[in-house]
């Protein structure tokens, strides 16, 4: 049978598979051939022996947290209090754009601030591929959720918990809290799990720590920055940093590119290797 990982703990690994938990235990060749399973991976198992015979391959994996196979990321973004930060914003969409997540940019405390001004920005975003939505488009987040594997990210503050808590009451979610922590008071460890909702599944998860770009390369953060792609610089390595002759800075100097976005760029660039 095929299954997924939603939760590890010790040497126990639950599968999830055609609506039933299996608890499983790793085949013994994992361990010689330094396989770790994450939470999040697809696996083959057998439902007699309940025994993970093989680890199917990746969509994608993260170390921190320890967690794989990642669909879709609400990015909670609050206009107020915490104040908003295009540059945090930047940081969490380029991350999950390396990492090939689908990304869903969602607005909380629109109705504490004039959002017009927000409006021009968040049209740009929408316009370069990514969808924008409310905390209040609920019947539009359960939507996207269906059939994928979720996680909500943002600053503390943000309103991740008042909009889960929204989604399902039944988790009854403390405001203000970190993490999901689904049901369950602050995270006392870093352990990681996944809920089947709504036909698809959302994560569990202390959060992703590590946003800085010093493991990647130059080029992959250029490439995460996708609305590049439509200028054809003269130079075809052209960084977009100091190139007289660059398409892309020219955008930003005719408004075509947010220099916010650019200034993002230029930042994570420099901190890659």
């Amino acid at each position: 049978m095929q299954g997924q990982i939603i939760k590890i703990s010790s040497n126990r690994h639950v599968v999830f598979s055609e609506g039933k938990n299996y608890n499983t235990i790793p085949k013994g060749k994992f361990r010689k051939e330094k396989i770790i399973p994450k939470v999040g991976d697809y696996v083959s198992f057998d439902d007699k022996k309940l025994v993970i015979e093989e680890i199917l391959q990746r969509k994608n994996t993260f170390d921190r947290p320890f967690v794989s196979n990642i669909d879709q990321t609400f990015i909670i973004t609050s206009l107020i209090n915490p104040s908003f930060s295009l540059g945090l914003l930047d940081r969490f969409i380029t991350l999950m754009q390396l990492h090939n997540v689908e990304i869903v940019i969602c607005l909380t405390k629109i109705d504490l601030i004039d959002s017009k001004e927000y409006e021009k920005i968040m049209f740009y975003y929408n316009n370069i591929g990514y969808k924008v939505i409310t905390n209040l488009d609920l019947d539009k987040i359960k939507d996207l959720i269906k059939d994928k594997t979720n996680v909500f990210i943002g600053q503390t503050g943000a309103g991740k918990s008042t909009l889960l808590n929204k989604l399902n009451p039944n988790w009854n979610l403390k405001t203000g809290e970190v993490s999901l922590a689904l049901g369950r008071g602050r995270h006392t460890t870093r352990n990681v799990e996944l809920y089947p909702f709504l036909g698809g599944k959302v994560l569990d998860t202390p959060g992703f720590s590590a946003l800085d770009f010093t493991k990647y390369k130059k080029e992959d953060i250029k490439n995460a920055f996708k609305e590049f792609s439509n200028y054809r610089c003269p130079f075809k390595d052209c960084s977009h940093t100091k190139e007289k002759e660059c398409l892309v800075k020219k955008a930003v100097d005719d408004g075509e590119i947010l220099l916010s976005r650019y200034n993002s760029y230029l930042k994570f660039y420099e901190e890659a290797v």
